[in-house]
C-alpha cells in the first residue's frame, strides 16, 4: 500500500500580518488569499521494519532513524510526535516518507504551513483519522507554531486545508472564521489574466520579519499598529472588489495595502524587491506587492492584460523568473494505492 497527500500553496492576497499574534488577539484580523496550482507532496509507504526512511527534498534531508527518533526533517517529525501522542501509534512497524515542494521554502507561498498540512493529511488518511478542514488546519496551526516553535501567522493552515478563495476571520484565543468565496469563473479568469506572478530567485526567512511586527504590536507602536488597522480594512473592500470583478479597484487596493505594509517592518522590502517594482511599473504594471511575510520571495503585479507581455518580459531580463499559475479550487486531498 502507497498513500499519497497533496496541498495547495497560496497567494496572500490581502490582510497578511493581521493573522499573526498578538494582534488578531488584540484586533482581530482579516485575510483574503487564494490557492493556486502549485503544491506540496507527501508519499508514504509503510515498512515492515522499525525505521523511519526520510527522503524531505523541501527540507534538503535525506536518514534512515529508527522509529520515534528525531530524522533531522523538523516538520516531519514534528508531524509524527503529534499523531503519536493524539491517536496512538501507526499500523505498521516502520514507514518510508516523501515530502516535496513546488516551490522553495521562504518563497512567501505558505510552504512550511502547507506541507505540515500536506504531511498531517497522509497520516489521516493512512490512519483513518477523522479529521475535517477546520480539524486539519487547526492541528497544522498548533503543530507549527506551539509543538515546533516557529514564527508565523494562522492563514497558510487555512487556506491548504479548505482551497479556493476564501475571506477569513482571526479572533481572540485562535479561533477562525473561514468564509468561501464563490467567485464567478470570468472574475478569476479576469484576475489570472491580470495578474503576473514573479519569483525573486531569493527565498527569505521571515522569522524575523514576523517578530519585529509582533514586537511592533506588543509595545504598542502606533504607526505600525495603524498600518496594520489599514491593510485589515483593505482586506474587506478587497472582498467587495473580487466579487463585483472590479480590476481597477482590486489593484488600487493591493497597492494600498502594500504602502502600508512596508510600515509594519524594515526589511519588508529591500533594495531587491524594489529593482523589481520599478521594472514591473515602467512596463506598464498597474500595483504589486510580495506574498507573504516579505523580504523576498513571490512578487505579484496587477497589469492590464494587454500590457501583460510587456511587464513579463520586462521582468524576464532581471534574474528572477516570471511563473505562470493558475486559481485552484480545492484544498489537501489524500488517497491511497
Amino acid at each position: 500500500m502507497i498513500i499519497r497527500s497533496k496541498a495547495p500553496l497560496r497567494l496572500g492576497l490581502a490582510g497578511g500580518g493581521t493573522d499573526v499574534s498578538p494582534y488578531s488577539d488584540m484586533f482581530g484580523g482579516y485575510v483574503l488569499n487564494a490557492t493556486i496550482n502549485l503544491a506540496a507532496y507527501c508519499t508514504i509507504e509503510p515498512l515492515d521494519t522499525p525505521v523511519m526512511q526520510v527522503n524531505a527534498a523541501d527540507a534538503s534531508v535525506k536518514a534512515v532513524v529508527p522509529v520515534g527518533q528525531p530524522s533531522g526533517a523538523r516538520l516531519i517529525d514534528g508531524v509524527y510526535a503529534r499523531i503519536v501522542k493524539d491517536f496512538g501509534p501507526v499500523p505498521s512497524a516502520g514507514f518510508a516518507i516523501t515530502t516535496y515542494n513546488d516551490a522553495p521554502a521562504g518563497s512567501g507561498l505558505g510552504t512550511s504551513s502547507t506541507m505540515v498540512v500536506c504531511i498531517i493529511k497522509c497520516f489521516a488518511e493512512w490512519m483513518g483519522l477523522p479529521l475535517g478542514d477546520y480539524e486539519l488546519a487547526r492541528l497544522a496551526y498548533e503543530i507549527e507554531r506551539k509543538d515546533l516553535a516557529l514564527a508565523g501567522g494562522k492563514q497558510d493552515q487555512y487556506a491548504a486545508a479548505f482551497g479556493g478563495f476564501n475571506f477569513m476571520e482571526f479572533l481572540p484565543s485562535d479561533m477562525v472564521i473561514v468564509n468561501p468565496l464563490r467567485v464567478k469563473p470570468w472574475i478569476v479568469a479576469e484576475l489570472e489574466g491580470s495578474m503576473v506572478l514573479y519569483f525573486t530567485g531569493r527565498s527569505r526567512e521571515g522569522a524575523h520579519i514576523i517578530a519585529e511586527q509582533q514586537k511592533a504590536a506588543r509595545e504598542g507602536s502606533e504607526t505600525a499598529i495603524e498600518a496594520m488597522h489599514r491593510i485589515k480594512q483593505s482586506t474587506i473592500e478587497m472582498k467587495l472588489a473580487l466579487l463585483r470583478g472590479d480590476m481597477a479597484a482590486f489593484a488600487t487596493i493591493l497597492g494600498l495595502a502594500w504602502e502600508e505594509k512596508k510600515k509594519m517592518a524594515d526589511a519588508i522590502t529591500n533594495p531587491m524587491i524594489q529593482e523589481a517594482f520599478d521594472v514591473a511599473m515602467s512596463a506598464g504594471a498597474i500595483s504589486g506587492k510580495v506574498s507573504g511575510a516579505g523580504g523576498g520571495g513571490f512578487m505579484m503585479f496587477m497589469v492590464n492584460p494587454t500590457r501583460r507581455v510587456e511587464v513579463i518580459e520586462a521582468l524576464q531580463a532581471l534574474p528572477g523568473k516570471v511563473v505562470p499559475f493558475q486559481f485552484t479550487e480545492k484544498g489537501a486531498v489524500a488517497w491511497k494505492l
